[in-house]
């Protein structure tokens, strides 16, 4: 391995070569990573101005070096199949394949090699990024991945630099623009989930395989990158309770619209405190969610992302923009190009991880938010005490109640429809009052549960 040492050295501004053009090894040339070659060139002589050096593409790693990438502009000259190599002889690794492997080897090797690195990965931050803040402390170099979490939208630097003299308490957001636009869809023309999936597969909004998406995997890797810069504790994707949005029907989409309210899939990071006010804990989820349509989240609409953040002095925060795409995601990416090439040219570093918080990611059990129940029950005296006594036996508390009657049956027994919102409770504890309902002989059913946010 090489010595820390030469890394640092490496990026001298002292040294004979100081004025020669900083190498770029791009890894990865799909959407992204296309939109990240045209614009080095396009840009080549501001970003030398901005930077204080050229900025020069010495490869492209790709799987395929034959593929027709003709419209992406790019010179096919550049293209090798040895990305092993190629990260071995640049100043800056801009890594944008994603997955696990051979991504993450091909990081550490170019740390090892003196390159600084900007990714676009949240899967490989979201499970290993310990592994890689080490790397980069240790070769001492610099990792920097805004476009990790939502696009083109400056996000991660204000948490983990603007944010850095202040305490946050909460973000939730919207993360995912693919989630957004089924949701939207299903809100604003009446569509199913199938046919809204399609669209956005026919607009490119989705891959032909939606499960990342749809499921919240994607959503659940993003919300642990922004709990670990959030609260300085190290959040893995695998701490995050992660529901998808398959579950979610029209019956659901309308009556949050009844509640004048909107479903969204949420990405909830929250510091919890203690009864002494000491943090005691981070609740980490990814599900979806009721929105009140005057909360500005509620308006977040098509492939678009929104994030909330609030903080002790600074107060509520707003950040809203594209959260994909080849253009957006490649202009997250040359800012952090331009951000770790200015630490080259001067000698310095930016900000490593923060994780002295150190604190623990809670059971969802412990998630204090609030449920929206819909219940088919018998429409007879004494069926409101009994729904309202499984609350109270779970502690959980009652807002308000919606009864219509439905019609009756062959034994003629009227029915009637129950819709329940209740005050914020542990999830654990909602959890449980949903079982005791389903379990009483007057519930005919358990139409729909969906959580309440931003309330």
């Amino acid at each position: 391995m090489s010595d820390p040492q030469d890394a640092r050295a490496f990026a001298d501004p002292h040294r004979p070569d100081a004025d020669r053009p900083l190498r770029i090894a791009l890894i990865g040339c799909g959407v992204v990573g296309s939109a990240v070659a045209r614009l080095l060139h396009d840009h080549a002589d501001d970003l030398a101005s901005r930077v204080g050096r050229p900025l020069h593409l010495v490869g492209i790693g790709v799987r395929r070096p034959g593929r027709d990438r003709a419209s992406a502009g790019v010179d096919p000259a550049l293209f090798t199949t040895d990305s092993v190599e190629l990260v071995t002889r640049a100043d800056i690794v801009v890594e944008v394949i994603g997955g696990i492997e051979p991504a993450r080897s091909l990081i550490l090797r170019a740390m090892e090699h003196g390159a600084s690195v900007v990714t676009a990965n949240k899967a490989l931050l979201a499970e290993d990024g310990p592994t890689l803040y080490a790397a980069a402390a240790q070769y001492g170099v610099d990792l920097y991945y805004e476009a990790a979490v939502a696009g083109a939208i400056p996000l991660l630097r204000p948490l983990r630099e603007s944010l850095a003299g202040d305490s946050v308490r909460k973000v939730i957001g919207i993360v995912n623009g693919t989630t957004n636009y089924v949701l939207d869809k299903m809100d604003t023309t009446g569509a199913g989930f199938a046919d809204a999936v399609s669209q956005a597969q026919a607009l490119g909004y989705a891959e032909a395989d939606p499960t990342a998406d749809v499921e919240g995997f994607d959503a659940a890797a993003k919300a642990a990158i922004l709990a670990s810069l959030a609260f300085h504790s190290r959040v893995a994707g695998r701490d995050v309770h992660r529901e998808g949005i398959t579950e979610v029907t029209a019956a659901d989409v309308q009556a949050a619209a009844d509640m004048d309210c909107v479903v969204k899939l949420l990405a909830i990071c929250e510091r919890v405190d203690g009864p002494d006010g000491i943090p005691a804990g981070v609740s980490v989820r990814v599900h979806p969610a009721m929105v009140p349509r005057r909360h500005p989240l509620a308006g977040v609409r098509e492939a678009f992302n929104a994030v909330f953040v609030e903080a002790d002095a600074a107060g509520q925060l707003m950040f809203y923009g594209r959260g994909a795409g080849g253009d957006p995601t490649a202009s997250a990416v040359l800012g952090d190009v331009v951000a770790v090439a200015r630490h080259r040219v001067t000698g310095g570093r930016g900000p490593g991880e923060s994780a002295y918080a150190d604190l623990p990611v809670l059971d969802m059990g412990q998630a204090l938010t609030r449920y929206h129940i819909s219940l088919d029950v018998e429409d007879r005296p004494g069926v409101l005490a009994q729904v309202a006594t499984a609350f109270a036996d779970h502690d959980v508390s009652i807002e308000t109640v919606r009864q219509q009657q439905v019609g009756g049956d062959s034994d003629q027994v009227r029915a009637a429809s129950l819709v329940v919102v209740t005050h914020a409770a542990p999830d654990a504890a909602l959890s449980a009052t949903v079982d005791a309902l389903a379990a009483l002989p007057i519930v005919r059913g358990v139409n729909s549960v969906m959580r309440v946010e931003g309330v």
